[in-house]
């Protein structure tokens, strides 16, 4: 007996049940600044559910991030640390002509770790037991040059710079703190604000004036000119939820 129409559609409809609701899913690969690692894993499950597309993300310091992008890295959007260096990526031809923007304004803080009595100003570093301080390196990391700004602003630079230690990033100058390899260290804000930061929260938070605004852009590239999620994931970082969950992050949004 041959099957009718109407027991072929009950047999499929079933089937048809069971098929994902996102169809055309596809994956967006990011390359992060350190500084913005804990916010993007805070921001990344909201994305994955309303579009249904799956971020992969490699972090680093924006300046090496930015030499493996124009060597070829198959990455689709760049959240750097700063807007140099996505600008001279969209004027070396890298990135999709407009779409490039401030996302995030850093903010830069010497965290200590541990608890320690409060202190405002350069002070913090005469206190007793500081043998290290850690610091990005300021030729790579933004966060590293403007720490290295606000200490040349407050004619510290020289005065600490021999007990100085140096991380690639920020990310790694917070390790250094966290192990107690450093007593302090210049890190972003929103690092030691993170929910899953265990140690102490003691912080100065460097005074804006003393270095130059830490401007984050975002590049989409044109690799990626045709990746579906990779447009979605740039449209989701300017919405008001994305920009909301970055201000609680630590960063100010422009």
């Amino acid at each position: 007996m041959k099957p009718t129409l109407l027991s072929l559609l009950f047999f499929i409809s079933p089937v048809l049940l069971m098929v994902p609701p996102f169809l055309h899913a596809d994956e967006v690969k990011v390359a992060v600044a350190a500084n913005f690692l804990s916010t993007l894993q805070v921001l990344a499950p909201v994305f994955e559910q309303q579009s249904g597309h799956r971020l992969r993300v490699s972090a680093g310091s924006t300046g090496k991030l930015y030499a493996q992008l124009r060597h070829g890295a198959p990455y689709d959007v760049f959240l750097a640390a700063d807007n140099k260096h996505p600008a001279l990526l969209e004027k070396e031809g890298w990135v999709m002509p407009g779409r490039r923007v401030t996302y995030a304004v850093g903010r830069l803080a010497v965290w200590s770790g541990r608890s320690m009595p409060p202190q405002e100003g350069p002070q913090i570093f005469q206190q007793s037991g500081i043998r290290h301080i850690a610091i990005a390196n300021p030729a790579t990391a933004p966060y590293g040059r403007a720490a290295y700004q606000a200490l040349n602003t407050m004619g510290l630079w020289h005065t600490l710079k021999p007990r100085m230690v140096q991380g690639d990033d920020v990310g790694q100058v917070f390790q250094f703190v966290a192990s107690a390899n450093a007593q302090l260290g210049f890190v972003a804000l929103a690092q030691i604000l993170n929910p899953k930061n265990t140690f102490s929260r003691d912080y100065w938070l460097v005074p804006e004036g003393l270095y130059d605004p830490i401007e984050q852009d975002m590049a989409l590239l044109k690799k990626a000119q045709n990746n579906s999620a990779a447009h979605a994931f740039v449209a989701f970082m300017q919405t008001a939820r994305a920009r909301a969950l970055i201000q609680q992050a630590g960063y100010k949004v422009k």
